[in-house]
C-alpha cells in the first residue's frame, strides 16, 4: 500500500480559507452554526480596549470575509453553506461597533442581529439571493447595521 496522495493545492490555498471562513472550526457546530459565529464575535469585544481598534478590526474582518466567504462556497459545492460562518462573525462585529460593553447593550445586540439575520428584512433578502461573497455576507453586513442604528439610537436616550 502507498501513501495516500495529499492535494498540495488544497493545503496551500484552500485549508487557510476554510479555517478562517468557518472561524477555525466554528462553523463545524453541527446546529445553530450561525449563532455560534455571532457568539465568537460578541467574545472579540472583549478582547479590545478601545473603540477605535474593535472599528479597525471590524472593517478588516469584513474585508476579508467577502473573498474568504467566495472561495469557500466554491469549495464546499454549496450555495451559502452553513459552515461559512465569518458573515455571521462580521455582522455581529457590526452591530457592537461603538456600544459601551455592558450586559444589557451586547445581549440587546446579539439578540436584535441574530432576529435581523433571521428575518432577512429589506435590502438583505434580496442582497442574500446574489452570487458568492457579496451574497453571503451582504445580507449579515445589513442585519449589523440595522441592529447598529438601533442600539446607537437607544444610546442616545439611555446614556
Amino acid at each position: 500500500m502507498g501513501k495516500p496522495k495529499i492535494n498540495k493545492n488544497f493545503l496551500n490555498r484552500d485549508l487557510p480559507v476554510l479555517i478562517l471562513s468557518t472561524l477555525f472550526g466554528v462553523g463545524y457546530v453541527p446546529a445553530l452554526a450561525g449563532t455560534a459565529g455571532s457568539v465568537v464575535g460578541v467574545i472579540f469585544l472583549f478582547f479590545f480596549k478601545s473603540d477605535l481598534s474593535f472599528f479597525v478590526f471590524t472593517l478588516l474582518v469584513l474585508f476579508i470575509s467577502f473573498p474568504l466567504s467566495t472561495r469557500s462556497e466554491k469549495i464546499f459545492g454549496e450555495k451559502d453553506c452553513k459552515k461559512i460562518v465569518i458573515d455571521d462573525f462580521a455582522g455581529m462585529l457590526i452591530s457592537l461597533i461603538f456600544l459601551p460593553k455592558t450586559t444589557g447593550f451586547v445581549i440587546s445586540a446579539f439578540i436584535l442581529f441574530r432576529i435581523f439575520d433571521f428575518f432577512k428584512i429589506y435590502p438583505a433578502n434580496k442582497i442574500e439571493k446574489l452570487r458568492g461573497g457579496i451574497g453571503i455576507v451582504g445580507d449579515d453586513l445589513v442585519a449589523g447595521v440595522y441592529t447598529s442604528l438601533i442600539l446607537q439610537i437607544a444610546k442616545l436616550f439611555l446614556t
